[in-house]
């Protein structure tokens, strides 16, 4: 009760009711805005799903393709183990490289965090 005669007779009553609906509508936009931001880095995580898969099942599918031509040459056994071993290498070179890599891509996230920025 003294709070508001106080304010009434100061005539601050209607700055506070401003100043109330302004953080009300400020935090309304960060709210919308916050929910936008999580739309479109959904949208872009679907895409980039939807990309992988299709990639996925390419590599598999040249994979099996390969196996079968080199095992009309060789053997059935010897295509499928020498496309293995195909994989095996180039998993062993990233798992050796793996440093170099990581660095390199974080270099490039962070300069693009930072190109955002500006």
């Amino acid at each position: 009760m003294l709070k508001e005669t106080l304010l009434k007779f100061l005539k601050l009553d209607s700055l506070v009711d401003n100043v109330t609906g302004y953080v009300e509508a400020r935090i309304e936009l960060m709210k919308i805005e916050l929910r936008e931001e999580v739309a479109k880095g959904l949208a872009k995580t679907v895409v980039l799903l939807v990309i992988l898969a299709l990639f996925t099942l390419f590599v598999w599918m040249t994979s099996m393709a390969a196996a079968y031509k080199i095992g009309e040459s060789l053997g059935i056994y010897e295509g499928f183990a020498i496309v293995g071993c195909f994989y095996l290498v180039v998993g062993l070179v990233f798992y050796l490289f793996r440093n170099p890599i990581t660095e390199k891509l974080e270099k490039r996230l962070e300069a693009k965090k930072n190109k955002k920025k500006t």
